[in-house]
């Protein structure tokens, strides 16, 4: 554990250094969850190191570019390369099957409102890839679900401070009603879809 949070330091470090960049190549290639990321960035906004509305349009950006890497390895490379290789990106063969399940059953739509939902969150571009989903339809839907949550975690680490590392505390009390959100948005988009299909 000592080792793994010498690394996580050390990779704050560099977000420090790189500033604004930092922050989106540190959620680019994800190796440390993107709350600690942003909560990080929202610590440096309350140092003045950066401002809060570049922390969180850089963010949007780097979240948004990890997820379309997730969704091109889906449409170019599909489900067996995502067997082998998906655990170098810290998805498992679970999370793939679960996002498969809600992609299959409720529709493109689905691209945002799982963005909140845990397990599926990040594995659901995988099957959006695998579509051949539109590139604008899912760059567009994902940076929706993305600019709520970078603003969240960057206000939340600047108003934390110094203390940004007990995000995972404060954080639950903010997300759940996001999640709930989310929840109520995905049952009247079926219910619309539903609707319409009779139609």
């Amino acid at each position: 554990m000592e080792i793994i949070s010498d690394i996580i330091a050390q990779l704050l470090s560099w977000v420090e250094q790189l500033g604004y960049f930092g922050i989106m190549l540190g959620l680019m290639i994800e190796v440390i969850p993107s709350e600690i990321v942003l909560a990080y960035g929202g610590y440096l906004v309350h140092n003045g190191t950066i401002n809060y509305f570049g922390a969180v349009f850089f963010g949007t950006l780097g979240g948004v570019i990890a997820q379309l890497f997730i969704y091109w390895i889906g449409r170019y490379g599909g489900r067996p390369v995502l067997d082998k290789y998906g655990k170098y990106i810290l998805i498992r063969k679970h999370h793939i099957d679960h996002a498969e399940e809600w992609f299959n059953k409720y529709g493109t739509g689905v691209i945002f409102t799982a963005r909140f939902i845990p397990v599926v969150r990040h594995a659901i571009s995988i099957p959006a890839g695998i579509a051949k989903m539109s590139h604008m339809r899912f760059i567009l839907l994902t940076t929706l679900a993305v600019i709520p949550w970078s603003a969240l975690f960057v206000y939340l680490g600047m108003v934390l401070g110094s203390q940004w590392h007990n995000i995972d505390e404060i954080a639950g009390k903010y997300t759940t009603p996001i999640l709930i959100v989310a929840v109520v948005l995905l049952v009247g988009y079926l219910l619309v879809k539903r609707k319409m299909k009779k139609k």
